[in-house]
């Protein structure tokens, strides 16, 4: 994945959060998205070398889609431009001042308007998903007149999060019932899943939520199903690899990159695995990274078509081979002639025959 530049425009060199940021933007933002915004401003100061989607996701403990949605949508408030190259990848963002943005917009600041979220319009992210508002105390105390998710509720708070549920907590489930419209069950099984990785924040939380959403997983048995199906391929890389620990965060993005992006089967990530263990000598997922993506720009679908690649390969370089012309080499010199030949006529072969016969008789 390339790097990206990071640019500013009208922000000092230090981490500072404009107040019209806080009053007009953060409010009816995500939290995720708030995190993304602060950690480009934090990296933008500190002049961080090496910024890709992969790293701000490892900081922030989310996935790279994750990411890509938080700056779509601040791409959508203008308060960032990006660039893409030709295939569709980040190479740069810019930071702009928000201040300008603001009074473009002429956007009262939302602490004014201490129930304008309750009557704005729903803001929807590139994938259709609604972005979570602040809820009023009356919409989150309407949560205990469903008897459903009041089970749930008892649940979360006893079993799970071993604790009374704080106000965020409560934000966070009427967004998931409401607006993502998680079922009861769902819920429960997302902080299950959630727990089960040793992860109980809220914002992770969420990012396991939206990525559900995103992928159409509406039901707890498409959760459970597709958990498995995850489990199944980490176990099939981790045993081509030859390790015997979970993968890391980067790791399970680059595996859940090679399945939900390039949409490869097992069969496929596990040769590339094999290939690279091969070349390398170590599991190195970069390296199958480069793999599977040569093989997604070349549309393998199935491992045939991985077979189909090797062979017109070797012909191709078969081909090349034969068109090679091999020099044709000179004898080597050797000590007996290696000094110029003088040649002989006959008349000077009769000269020595005569001067012999001249020496024989004397």
């Amino acid at each position: 994945m390339s790097e990206i530049l990071l640019q500013a425009d009208g922000i000092s060199d230090v981490t500072i959060i404009p107040n019209v940021f806080i009053d007009v933007f953060m409010p009816s933002a995500n939290g995720a998205y708030v995190k993304v915004y602060l950690c480009l401003l934090r990296m933008l100061m500190d002049n961080c070398p090496g910024v890709t989607i992969s790293s701000i996701a490892d900081r922030l403990d989310n996935t790279e889609k994750d990411i890509v949605r938080a700056l779509n949508y601040w791409e959508k408030q203008r308060l960032i431009k990006i660039v893409r190259n030709t295939e569709n990848e980040i190479n740069s963002i810019s930071m702009l001042d928000p201040r300008i943005v603001a009074s473009e917009n002429a956007i009262t600041p939302a602490i004014v308007e201490t129930h304008a979220d309750e009557t704005a319009a729903s803001v929807s992210t590139s994938d259709n998903i609604p972005v979570r508002q602040t809820y009023s105390a009356e919409k989150i105390a309407a949560l205990n007149d469903n008897e459903q998710i009041k089970y749930a509720l008892h649940i979360i708070e006893k079993m799970y999060l071993n604790r009374p549920l704080k106000p965020m907590d409560l934000q966070l489930i009427f967004y998931l019932y409401e607006e993502l419209h998680f079922s009861p069950e769902l819920i429960m099984y997302l902080y299950e899943y959630c727990l089960s990785k040793g992860k109980k924040s809220n914002a992770y939380i969420e990012s396991v939520a939206l990525s559900w959403a995103s992928s159409g997983i509406d039901t707890e048995e498409k959760a459970r199903e597709a958990a498995t199906l995850y489990n199944e391929h980490i176990h099939a890389v981790n045993k081509a690899f030859g390790l015997n620990r979970p993968p890391g965060q980067i790791e399970k993005q680059y595996i859940t990159k090679w399945v939900e992006v390039f949409g490869f089967s097992d069969d496929i990530i596990t040769e590339a695995c094999n290939r690279t263990i091969l070349r390398t000598q170590k599991p190195d997922f970069k390296y199958a990274d480069k793999i599977l993506d040569s093989w997604f720009k070349k549309n393998v679908k199935t491992y045939s078509d991985i077979l189909k690649l090797d062979e017109e390969f070797a012909k191709s370089n078969k081909a090349e081979e034969a068109g090679k012309v091999t020099p044709i080499s000179k004898p080597a010199a050797n000590r007996f002639n290696q000094f110029p030949q003088r040649s002989y006529s006959d008349q000077d072969y009769a000269e020595l025959e005569k001067k012999l016969l001249n020496k024989g008789l004397s």
